[in-house]
Formats: C-alpha cells, structure tokens, sequence
C-alpha cells in the first residue's frame, strides 16, 4: 500500500521523505525518470514535493509518483548546462540572503534570483546580512538597493548576526510560511538560520582569503521546521546562475515592472526593451521612473541569453 509524505531532503540519490500518516521519515530511491515540461532534471524530485511512496522496509521506501506541484524554483544544473535542476517546490516564499561586503554583491545577481522566482509569483524577501561590517559605501549601496527593490514591490531587510539586529523581523517573515532560503556563497546563511533557531546547529564557514568567495557550507538542499512554526528549505550556497532554458520573451516578462509599462510599449508584450520605438520602458528609464542599474541587469541577462542560446540552437549543425 502506497503512502504518502513530503520530501525533506535530497541527496542526490536518495530522498527522505517524512510521512504524512505518522510523521516517519524514510530514506527514499525513485522509480523510472520524471521530467518537467519534458526537460531533463538533475534532480527530479525537489525539497517540498509531495510524492506517494511504497513503503520497502528497514525505514526505507520507493518514490512511486510526484503529486502536483502548486510551484516550483528551478535553475539551469551549475556542471550539465543542457539540463534543469530543481531548488525547491510547493513553497510560499523566498528569502534571498546577500550582503554588500564579505563577499560583495555580484552586480545582477538578485534579478538572477528574481528570474527564477517571478514566474510563478512567489514573493521573495531580500536580506542584507553581515551589515556589522560595512563601511559607508556599502551602507550607502544598501540603502540605494533597498530603494529600488521596495519600490516595486520586494521586501527588503538588514540583519546582522553579531549584533542581533534585523533578528526579529525576520523572524515575522518566516513564521507560518515554507521559505526557500537561499543566497550567494559566504553571505553568513547558516549564521543567520542558527541565531534564529539555534538548534539546527548547521555548519557554518569562512569567507576564503585566497579567492575572496564564500565556501559552501550547506551540501544538499533540507527542509527544517521552526520552532516559532513554519519551514525552511535551506540550499546551497549560490556561487552563479545562467539561463539557458530561458527565452529573450521570458526574460523581458519576468521583471515586473517591465512587464506593467510593456502595455505603453507600442509592440506590447512583445517589446524587448532595446531599440524598438515607442518603448515606455526605455522612457522610463530616461525619466528616473524605472531604475538603470536594473534595466543595465536585463540587458546584460538578454544579451547572454541570446549568445548562448545561439551557439546552443546552431552547435549541431
């Protein structure tokens, strides 16, 4: 008899999945291949799925079927370009963790993130960490990012482990939600998922003084329930992303703003906000109604989706 459970962790090869019956976790293998949207996965079953299992025995199982995911965040596989890796599903927000310093931010970065996220409308809180160690300028810098975020819709918070500041309120983000957590490599996550529930005791890490980058200290991705209710799906650390299973149109629509002021386009939906005339966007950005720094993100993503995709359409041939 098949049961079913929620998948709290993925190894790779193995998954466990915590029984919806009895709260039993089993280690769990799969059977056949899944796909989405007929792309090859990675890894075909995320953190956050909800699968029917077989029960095998010796607190083992087989995964049998995924149910129906209400979402998803999936990004292009960092080692197989070709194919898509699954970060998390059935989730009702994203926390991204950045800092400004220790490492600096990657300059596009959180729209790479957002990329992955606006499609399927999950809301997404951005936390400015380590905020202990900034100088002026990165002070500066979060206060400009805060305000180009915040006004199109994204929450943005400061946190500082050493300090105890941003603590609470983020807290107040995370109760009663399944969070995806993620972040660049080195920005202090496991720190912070440890001063807010200090239980978990995950691995934390230091910043390498040879590289100047973060070292992963989260290996697999893992759900964990919170003391003060709700869940999170930590992952690991991020270190870059690409898009080569996204299209110029994909692109364009997934920034929110430059999708509300496409209906002022005079091509619409269908406008890549480059050269095409009567563009609102373009005006926009002329007037200080839509910020550069965003708009230079976008066009640096298009143009790298379009040269990979190129050599990718013509790389048989």
């Amino acid at each position: 008899m098949t049961q079913t459970g929620t998948v709290i962790k993925s190894t790779g090869s193995w998954y466990n999945v915590r029984l919806d019956a009895d709260g039993a976790v089993l280690q769990c293998r799969i059977v056949g291949k899944f796909r989405l949207d007929d792309v090859v996965l990675t890894n075909p079953v995320a953190v956050g799925d909800q699968v029917e299992i077989q029960p095998e025995g010796a607190g083992q199982g087989m995964i049998k079927k995924i149910l129906p995911r209400r979402n998803y965040v999936v990004r292009q596989s960092p080692r197989r370009k070709h194919d898509l890796h699954l970060l998390a599903a059935n989730i009702d927000q994203a926390v991204l963790i950045v800092t400004a310093a220790h490492p600096n931010l990657k300059p596009g970065f959180i729209d790479r993130f957002l990329l992955m996220t606006e499609p399927h409308e999950i809301p997404v809180t951005i936390v400015f960490n380590k905020g202990d160690l900034y100088e002026d300028k990165d002070v500066a810098a979060f206060f400009a990012m805060k305000e180009i975020y915040e006004k199109i819709g994204y929450r943005v918070l400061a946190t500082s482990v050493p300090e105890r500041k941003g603590l609470d309120a983020l807290v107040e983000v995370l109760k009663n939600k399944t969070t995806l957590l993620s972040g660049q490599s080195g920005v202090g996550k496991s720190s912070l998922i440890n001063a807010i529930q200090p239980n978990l005791g995950l691995r934390t890490g230091e910043i390498s003084d040879y590289s100047g980058k973060g070292q992963h200290t989260t290996t697999f991705a893992e759900m964990f329930e919170l003391d003060f209710g709700g869940r999170i799906i930590d992952t690991p650390g991020i270190k870059m992303l690409a898009f080569n299973n996204k299209d110029p149109q994909n692109v364009a629509h997934a920034f929110r703003e430059f999708f509300e002021l496409s209906e002022h386009c005079k091509f619409g939906a269908s406008c890549l906000h480059r050269n095409e005339p009567g563009c609102a966007v373009r005006k926009a950005v002329a007037e200080g109604g839509v910020s550069e720094i965003r708009y230079a993100n976008y066009l640096g993503i298009l143009e790298e989706v379009e040269d990979q995709n190129y050599w990718e359409r013509w790389k048989d041939m």
